[in-house]
């Protein structure tokens, strides 16, 4: 476990005690019962805006407190472990990121208030196939006037109905993949609501002949490195929400484990549950390892920054695949029902393994980062 700093730590607490009281599991299941058109609770949203966490990754000239994001990641897996539904990941990690490495003064100056007070949900438009393959971009930005004009289709975005605007990736005249600025309601741009297993907001979006001005590019780095950096960070922020939902999974199989009576006695006395427990726990604690040092990479700026976004994906992905299994298998019966909170976890768990890249894809990046 990373060491925290002081004030680290106290941004935990306060992230634990508010989700808990605030928005726990039942909330989620409430929300989703309801059949809302949204994709998050807008009151919970506001809250988590005027806690200032949409502000830890921005400079603090453009209205954030620059915290870093092992300070975000803590945050993400207190989220995780109630199963939080808000675009704070989504606007707030991932667009201010990409406006962060990739936004000019000028874009810097009119995105990132609007991401800290909440009042611009931006969110990263990429995948275009049935899985996350950064390579395989085949939505084009065409030079046009003094802008460009954006066409092609993207799958799984998230939040995609709630957003104000998009980050889209679109691969540009010289063959890179570039970021463009493209608000929803511009001409040409159509979402629709995707059903998934996890109840969260995800859109389908057509672009077609989308016309953008210049400065909708987000171009302070060259050829396809903003990309590469922000599919990176991505990926080491998912990794913590999953820490989350899998260390909230461990918890309640482990009480479970000691509550459960079966021939008079807990079952987790008996020794195959207990070493299966033991197993799941150091798995655990591997994970939580990987994760973090994928954001701590981050933060120091270290040369290896890639190769642990990798490993912390992989690495949380193995952990939550197995702990979700073992979730539901260990309850028996209970576990397989809609009223027990089991499932809501397990269906959560995978998605969030294939979100910017399941444990394969980040295994065989692994591997090719470090040469073999």
């Amino acid at each position: 476990m990373a060491a925290l700093t002081e004030e680290q730590s106290i941004l935990k607490d306060q992230a634990s005690s508010w989700v808990e009281t605030q928005l726990p599991v039942q909330k989620f299941r409430e929300f989703r019962n309801s059949n809302s058109d949204g994709g998050f609770d807008p009151q919970a949203w506001t809250a988590m805006v005027d806690m200032g966490w949409t502000g830890i990754l921005v400079p603090e000239n453009y209205g954030g407190s620059d915290l870093g994001y092992l300070t975000f990641g803590v945050i993400l897996e207190q989220l995780g472990r109630q199963l939080c539904a808000s675009p704070l990941f989504a606007s707030a990690y991932v667009g201010a990121t990409a406006l962060n490495l990739g936004g000019s003064e000028a874009q810097k100056q009119h995105w990132l208030p609007k991401i800290v007070d909440g009042s611009e949900v931006l969110t990263l438009a990429v995948d275009e196939h049935s899985r996350h393959q950064r390579d395989r971009v085949d939505s084009t930005a065409q030079p046009s006037g003094d802008g460009f004009v954006i066409n092609g289709a993207k799958t799984f975005v998230l939040e995609g109905m709630s957003a104000t605007t998009l980050v889209v990736a679109a691969r540009t005249d010289e063959g890179t993949v570039g970021l463009f600025l493209v608000p929803v309601d511009a001409q040409g741009l159509s979402r629709r609501a995707m059903q998934t297993v996890d109840s969260r907001d995800y859109a389908r979006v057509t672009l077609s002949d989308v016309a953008v001005s210049a400065d909708a590019h987000l171009g302070a780095m060259a050829g396809s490195e903003l990309y590469e950096a922000v599919l990176n960070r991505a990926a080491s922020g998912i990794a913590m929400e999953m820490l989350g939902v899998g260390c909230y999974s461990f918890e309640m199989t482990l009480d479970y484990l000691k509550t459960r009576k079966q021939f008079g006695k807990v079952i987790g006395s008996f020794q195959a549950l207990g070493h299966r427990a033991a197993e799941l726990y150091s798995a655990q604690e591997m994970a939580r390892s990987c994760a973090e040092a994928g954001v701590i990479a981050i933060d120091q700026g270290a040369d290896d920054e890639a190769a642990m976004s990798a490993l912390s994906k992989a690495k949380t992905g193995e952990f939550l695949f197995d702990m979700s299994n073992q979730l539901i298998q260990i309850h028996g019966g209970i576990g397989m029902t809609d009223e027990f909170d089991a499932g809501l976890y397990l269906k959560r768990a995978r998605v969030l393994e294939t979100t910017f890249g399941n444990q394969a894809y980040h295994r065989d990046r692994y591997a090719t980062l470090l040469g073999f």
